[in-house]
């Protein structure tokens, strides 16, 4: 699809989800096919990113406090699940990482990716 086409799809996405719709729109740009919101029996997967021989699934943290042990649990749970690759996304200034969940990300293999507004 050209940049012609993917632009307003990707403002599209912002207006309608917001800081969800800001880190499917980073993946749309990035050429992968995005699905928001893709249903689980553990709940809602935030983005699921499809293409170039990778599926990934995405989880959006935006709230401003500490990260919770639960939502890495959680994210590498619902990844398995679809057989994809987790991902944690910390949307703005406001989430932060601390030490133990830095290492139960590793474990867990869950990339964290830090996406500012």
């Amino acid at each position: 699809m050209s940049l012609v086409k993917i632009k307003p799809l990707s403002r599209k996405l912002i207006d309608k989800f917001g800081p969800l719709g800001v880190v499917a729109s980073r993946y749309l740009l990035a050429g992968l096919h995005v699905e928001v919101n893709h249903p689980t029996r553990y709940g809602p997967i935030h983005v699921v990113a499809i293409g170039n021989g990778q599926r990934i699934a995405v989880e959006v943290f935006s709230e401003p406090r500490d990260v919770p042990r639960d939502v890495v649990e959680r994210i590498a749970l619902k990844a398995k699940l679809i057989k994809s690759k987790p991902v944690l996304a910390l949307y703005g200034d406001g989430p932060k990482l601390g030490e133990e969940v830095r290492k139960l990300c590793s474990d867990l293999g869950v990339k964290v990716k830090r996406v500012r507004a």
